[in-house]
């Protein structure tokens, strides 16, 4: 490991992805204007090459976040078993995440089991995506509530992306941070994480739900770190539920170290930096 950082680094929020399942568009929106895009080829194929990456830019662990979105995206069920067998190289450093998508799947409690059971560490609900909101389940998504619950029992963490998407195809409308207010009353125990924290929209939404929820964190994940205390100027009150994540390779994410540099250049207490940088993912990722 590089020992470029004083703390520690969890990137809670990075896409390695099956490129070869993307649909034309939404891969052609990936790849413009990045100049690193066959590098970014190499690491969805090869994970020793990315985990050499996450050396030289001095970060420790990696969530890598993959969804069933046949319409928007492409992605298919087999997503799940693609990042299980990825993160396979380093299950320590490498936290799967996957996805059980209630309209595509017979039996959503027992595909949420076997997913947990192949190295899945944490499941991916994309409401702008997959076409839903995530709380759904009170207008008659049943197989929605049975994600939950199951993610629940298996002490599986719910990453639920907030704020908007400029993906063809994505349905803004269900990416109100507010809507997952519900999943917190209905399922306490499941930790949820709002992905973005509802930039560039919603964030007085998310820092709401944040403080209700005894077990809901945000990730800061697409949001430039030096527009962070613009969107969140209390950040330091929520420091205990906030996670770092940079969104890498998406849209208007340059690189991995330029968000980590910029946000330990924030007038941020060097306690506060350590939680969202190191402690809150390690807490709710044990090794």
């Amino acid at each position: 490991m590089s020992n470029m950082n004083a703390i520690p680094v969890i990137d809670i929020h990075i896409h390695i992805q099956p490129l070869h399942m993307f649909r034309s568009e939404a891969l052609e929106l990936m790849r413009r204007g990045r100049a690193d895009f066959a590098t970014i080829e190499t690491f969805s194929r090869q994970p020793a090459e990315f985990l050499k990456f996450l050396d030289r830019i001095g970060v420790e662990r990696a969530g890598l976040i993959n969804y069933v979105s046949p319409d928007v995206m492409g992605f298919t069920p087999e997503v799940n078993d693609w990042i299980a067998a990825y993160c396979q190289a380093d299950p320590k450093r490498l936290l799967a995440f996957g996805s059980v998508h209630p309209m595509h799947v017979t039996d959503a409690a027992a595909e949420v089991d076997r997913l947990a059971g192949i190295g899945i560490r944490a499941l991916k609900i994309h409401p702008s995506h997959q076409g839903f909101a995530p709380n759904a389940y009170r207008n008659g998504l049943g197989p929605l509530a049975a994600v939950y619950e199951r993610a629940q029992a298996n002490r599986l963490p719910v990453m639920i992306h907030t704020g908007t998407s400029i993906f063809p195809g994505a349905r803004n409308l269900y990416a109100q941070p507010i809507l997952a207010d519900d999943v917190g009353i209905d399922f306490p125990d499941l930790v949820v994480i709002l992905a973005h924290g509802g930039r560039p929209l919603w964030m007085e939404e998310a820092f709401f739900l944040v403080r209700r929820h005894k077990n809901m964190y945000m990730d800061i994940s697409g949001i430039p770190p030096k527009k962070l205390l613009d969107y969140f100027p209390r950040l330091e009150e929520i420091a205990d539920k906030v996670l770092f994540g940079t969104d890498w390779p998406g849209p208007g994410v340059p690189d991995v170290r330029g968000n980590i540099d910029q946000f330990l250049a924030l007038p941020v207490s060097p306690a506060a930096q350590r939680k969202i940088l190191y402690e809150n993912a390690a807490r709710l990722f044990p090794e």
